[in-house]
């Protein structure tokens, strides 16, 4: 979910050389999965250029949520999902591209699950997060920063209380109240 809104302009390239596929998301890397470092440059190609809807650099929001994660004691691999939480849903990166790149099962399978379908009820939504482990702390981190007080301040009230509210929704449907 990416916070607060969407990017005000539509240039999403996949900016990374084409790694050789793993078969599936739940399957080891058949190198060494990607250091933190790596995916941190990553997420911040594929976002390069993105910004939320004040008019911020996308990369804050990573960066935020990164560092949410890791001060809410989560592994590597949730710190690597919190730098792409946002990459498949905003076309930054496809799953195809997910799929392949030399990240762990687990990592991959965070970012799908906090990656919302379109059209997707919030509730299938929540539960595919519930369901994922350590999905959730990752969500929680995203939803920390989305919902920052000074992030909301910048935008117009009918925005600032639509976005509260649907923060508020997921945040109970997650048990995070």
């Amino acid at each position: 979910m990416a916070g607060p809104g969407p990017r005000h302009n539509g240039r999403m390239a996949d900016p990374t050389p084409s790694p050789s596929p793993s078969p599936s998301p739940s399957a080891a890397p058949s190198r060494p999965p990607l250091s933190l470092s790596e995916v941190e440059a990553l997420a911040r190609r594929a976002h390069e250029g993105q910004t939320d809807k004040a008019g911020r650099p996308y990369a804050e929001h990573l960066a935020a949520v990164a560092a949410g994660v890791r001060e809410r004691g989560g592994s590597d691999e949730q710190i690597a999902a919190a730098w792409l939480h946002d990459a498949v849903e905003d076309a930054a990166l496809s799953e195809e591209w997910l799929a392949g790149a030399a990240l762990t099962g687990a990592t991959k399978a965070m970012v799908l699950a906090v990656t919302k379908r379109p059209g997707e009820p919030v509730e299938e939504y929540t539960a595919r997060i519930l369901a994922t482990p350590g999905a959730l702390l990752v969500k929680e981190a995203d939803l920390a920063h989305n919902a920052d007080p000074a992030r909301l301040a910048v935008l117009d009230a009918a925005t600032r209380e639509r976005l509260t509210a649907k923060y508020a929704r997921v945040r109970g449907l997650l048990g995070l109240v």
